[in-house]
């Protein structure tokens, strides 16, 4: 009895061996703990996303996703390690629009290159970053502010060199003749108790982080980026772009996004894409988005993919404009 029946298994097990070596190879992952790398601390919306999205992947899959938080560098050391992974589907990557471009101008040099490196997994927008002043500034609209500031010393915050509220910053002085000055934080966190206390005039952020001063009425949005308004929270603040402004930089866009190890098996990818835009309908995310004012959830690989293409030069560009030196 045991000698025909190990025959027989050994000749099914060589047929699928032979006949579907991949579908195999594919269908057994995952089968380990799924390491997820986040360039940035706990408290922002990679960490969030990257936290929400993998535990629900985990529940999907069965198996762990564990994020680690391997932060500095503006990212550079978590794509780094990701970049060097196995290819095998168990390293992700979750960063932003600043470690995929901006730090390709900042930066001379840079131990990953985000096309040849990676591959897309899934595109999660960050929604708008609008503009802000002080409830002291006597402007209710961009025009307004424009006019006022021509007449005035204006400081404006932002959040790092480079950053798409410097990009604002530079921009608005050279279109418009404007002297203000860019104050650089090292990240929203200390931006904003400096903007509430009128040490600075304007600033460009997040909504979730400008929360609570406009809360206690310190600043006040006047405009937000990109062609279409904040809708979830600030459906009557005008965009840019409807306000006349409508240079290329007023409609520039971040994002975060997951990525693999170039040479990840494909259907590994479009599995991890797939079950990322299911996790965007939960509650949960429906919740943390509606907490950092996002509009829209999860999208699949081929977003990021055209995001890499179309708004990745654009970026690029707006910061090269800036003229800085790079570190």
């Amino acid at each position: 009895m045991g000698a025909p029946f190990g025959r027989r298994q050994f000749a099914f097990g060589a047929g699928v061996v032979l006949t579907a070596p991949s579908v195999r190879a594919q269908a057994a992952w995952p089968a380990q703990t799924v390491k997820i790398v986040c360039g940035y601390p706990p408290g922002g919306s990679t960490d969030a996303f990257a936290r929400a999205y993998g535990d629900y992947a985990a529940q999907k899959l069965g198996q762990p996703f564990v994020v680690e938080n391997k932060t500095g560098a503006a990212s550079i050391i978590a794509c780094e390690i990701v970049a060097k992974a196995a290819p095998d589907g168990y390293t992700l990557l979750f960063t932003n629009s600043t470690a995929l471009f901006q730090n390709q101008v900042t930066y001379k040099t840079l131990p990953y290159d985000p096309v040849r490196d990676f591959v897309p997994v899934a595109l999660f927008p960050t929604g708008h970053l609008p503009m802000y002043v002080h409830k002291d500034v006597p402007a209710k609209d961009v025009k307004a502010f424009i006019a006022w500031a021509k007449n005035n010393k204006v400081s404006f915050a932002t959040y790092g060199p480079g950053s798409v509220s410097h990009v604002t910053c530079a921009k608005l002085n050279e279109l418009y003749g404007l002297k203000m000055e860019p104050v650089h934080y090292r990240g929203e966190g200390a931006m904003w108790p400096d903007v509430a206390a009128g040490t600075c005039h304007a600033a460009v952020g997040s909504y979730q982080s400008a929360l609570s001063a406009m809360q206690a009425g310190s600043v006040r949005p006047i405009a937000v980026p990109t062609m279409k308004r904040l809708k979830s929270k600030l459906p009557d603040i005008p965009t840019f772009y409807e306000q006349g402004l409508t240079h290329p930089t007023f409609l520039l866009e971040g994002m975060v996004g997951c990525l693999a190890p170039k040479g990840t098996p494909r259907a590994v990818v479009e599995k991890l894409s797939d079950v990322f835009v299911e996790a965007g309908k939960t509650e949960r995310i429906q919740k943390i988005l509606d907490l950092f004012g996002i509009d829209d959830a999860a999208q699949d690989w081929r977003a990021l993919e055209a995001f890499m293409k179309d708004m990745g030069p654009q970026l690029i560009a707006s910061v090269k404009e800036l003229g800085l030196t790079p570190q």
